[in-house]
């Protein structure tokens, strides 16, 4: 049996948010079977649930934000990114801030959260997200779209008019099943133009913002030592992102998404697209070899 997933124990991390600046504690509880992704916004002696389901999301300035009875938690992407990437299918995720910690950047350090904490398999079989027909949406020349596919491939089209991006791949395509999100996508960074930060953080973004947890991006090259982990990190960011907003589904996905210029605005509406035209069908697959999908490897072997 293909078996759904949570975690073996509870795990915690505290950082600060990227947008926010603000200290926050997140904690990770293993769940039930068929719980899914469950976050609580603790406030004290008040605890809101917010399930992480697209008709939750509520801003999506520069973040994917989760709202319900006046609490709200930001950022999640990467965090749900990580969570999918591992295909932990259940989960309970406290956090006691406005955001969830940007860690460094990406999803590695929530790899290495979940990797800690075990991953175990469950008596329910694991349910995926089965694509049936094409979907697009678009603003302007941004298109995000999903079309079936049997597998899961994420490609990827930036096109930033900055002489530091133009020396870097602006696409990028991976199929899940030839390789793994781990190695390939969860160490990619946020990125922004450094020259930009003022301007946001006067808009009171971005200011828990560093060249520790993100890519700054200089005048004529990228100012962090050591430069980019891959050469295409900046997509590979994105594809990254893409996948924490995907994951609001409420499964792993079988498909094809294609994204260009596509942001967590863009990125959501095409999954409430989705959902309105019932574009896709819960299915099960009993057998591992029948998986389309690579990512469901142990995580340690992942890591090795």
């Amino acid at each position: 049996m293909l078996a759904q997933r949570t975690i073996r124990n509870k795990t915690s991390a505290t950082g600060v948010g990227l947008h926010t600046g603000i200290k926050a504690t997140l904690t990770m509880h293993p769940a039930d079977p068929n719980t899914g992704i469950l976050f609580r916004k603790i406030d004290g002696n008040k605890v809101t649930e917010i399930p992480a389901q697209a008709n939750f999301v509520g801003d999506t300035t520069l973040s994917t934000t989760l709202e319900h009875d006046g609490a709200e938690i930001a950022t999640i992407e990467h965090l749900m990114s990580a969570l999918a990437g591992v295909g932990v299918d259940n989960c309970i995720i406290d956090c006691d801030g406005p955001e969830i910690p940007i860690m460094e950047g990406s999803s590695t350090r929530f790899v290495f959260l979940i990797q800690a904490a075990g991953i175990v398999e469950q008596s329910a079989v694991k349910k995926f997200i089965y694509v049936t027909k094409s979907v697009q949406v678009q603003r302007d020349d941004a298109v995000a779209k999903i079309k079936p596919y049997k597998g899961f491939r994420v490609s990827f089209g930036l096109e930033f008019d900055h002489p530091v991006y133009k020396k870097f791949p602006q696409t990028a395509s991976i199929d899940f099943s030839q390789t793994s999100f781990i190695r390939q996508v969860s160490r990619a960074r946020t990125f922004g133009v450094y020259s930009d930060l003022e301007m946001l953080k006067k808009n009171n973004r971005a200011l828990g913002a560093n060249l520790n947890n993100a890519i700054g991006i200089g005048d004529d090259d990228v100012l962090n030592e050591g430069g980019l982990r891959f050469s295409d990190e900046f997509v590979k960011h994105k594809m990254l992102d893409a996948i924490g907003d995907l994951y609001l589904l409420g499964h792993n996905l079988i498909g094809e998404f294609y994204g260009f210029k596509s942001g967590h605005a863009l990125n959501n509406q095409l999954l409430k697209k989705i959902e309105s035209e019932n574009a896709y069908k819960i299915i099960e697959i009993d057998e591992i070899k029948d998986a389309p999908i690579n990512y469901l490897k142990p995580v340690s072997e992942e890591l090795a």
